[in-house]
């Protein structure tokens, strides 16, 4: 009997207040007619600020997208999300009664509460959790809006912060910072991040802006898939080969890189070996000039069956 399920995945991210017929305006291929998935990511920046109007926009547009779970999470423009920003741009700072706080209750209440559960959105916050599905396929994602600090932006860290690595394994000149770290092999099989690893998929208008530490927290996690944004020019995918040395991290444990291709509406099929590959998908829909132009990524990926144990 087989021990792992061939599940779809539908990856998209950046959509910035997207709705159905954009697309069309722009010569792009995120449209109707769309093909059914087993499960939607969305990595973030689902609005232009995060007002509440615009998370409930982003919820009636992913209503109509057929999958089984739908996984979100925020990105840097979601501003209200992120309790530190709100505290931060507050004059009245913890009170909860002010507006700006009212407004983070109502964006939260908004992906949390009915009209989330209507259109089958779990939206998740920094961390590990893992879910099964009706085909037998259970899995583990780990979850993160942070990325490095840009202007004034929500879910900002450092450069020289680590977020993602515990203490003991943090490279020389960063210092930890980390909550939640990704665990490592095998304890993870899908790692959804705002933004990407240092130099894969990164490359913006002011060159390779991706964190050096989620790089070498990836390299030692060694998912079967990694997909983010917040980089709207590095639009793309790679596969990652790791070196048969599983104690190496960072640059050092990335023997191979291949270019992924996308064939949507098709499915593009990855036969990821579990501990030596990982996909690495920018599903940013927007391009660097705002336009809906982007396709998603449908990528079958064998996950690991459920026991009955």
């Amino acid at each position: 009997m087989a021990s792992t399920v061939s599940t779809r995945f539908m990856i998209i991210s950046d959509t910035h207040g997207f709705q159905f017929g954009d697309a069309e305006k722009a010569g792009g291929h995120f449209k109707h007619p769309l093909p059914k998935c087993d499960v939607l990511l969305h990595c973030g920046d689902l609005t232009h600020v995060g007002r509440p109007s615009e998370l409930e926009d982003c919820l009636r547009m992913l209503t109509s997208i057929h999958a089984e779970l739908k996984l979100v999470i925020a990105g840097n423009h979601e501003r209200p999300l992120d309790i530190n920003w709100v505290i931060k741009h507050n004059e009245k700072k913890n009170d909860p009664n002010s507006p700006p706080f009212l407004e983070r209750k109502r964006a939260l209440d908004i992906l949390t509460g009915p009209l989330a559960k209507e259109a089958g959105v779990t939206y998740l916050t920094e961390g590990l959790n893992t879910f099964t599905l009706k085909n037998g396929a259970k899995f583990t994602v780990y979850s993160s809006p942070y990325t490095p600090a840009f202007c004034d932006w929500a879910f900002p860290y450092g450069r020289l912060e680590d977020r993602f690595n515990p203490a003991d394994k943090v490279d020389y000149g960063f210092k930890c910072i980390t909550e939640k770290p990704i665990p490592d092999f095998p304890g993870v099989d899908i790692v959804m991040t705002h933004g990407p690893p240092r130099y894969v998929l990164d490359r913006g208008w002011n060159g390779n802006v991706g964190c050096a530490s989620l790089f070498r927290a990836i390299s030692r996690a060694r998912p079967r898939l990694h997909c983010f944004g917040h980089i709207h020019e590095a639009y793309g995918a790679k596969l990652i080969q790791w070196s048969e040395d599983k104690e190496s991290t960072g640059s050092s444990a990335m023997a191979h890189v291949s270019e992924g291709t996308n064939s949507y509406p098709q499915e593009s099929r990855y036969p990821i070996i579990f501990g030596k590959e990982t996909l690495m998908v920018n599903a940013a829909i927007m391009d660097s000039t705002y336009r809906p132009v982007n396709a998603p990524w449908l990528v079958d990926v064998d996950l690991p069956k459920a026991t009955s144990d």
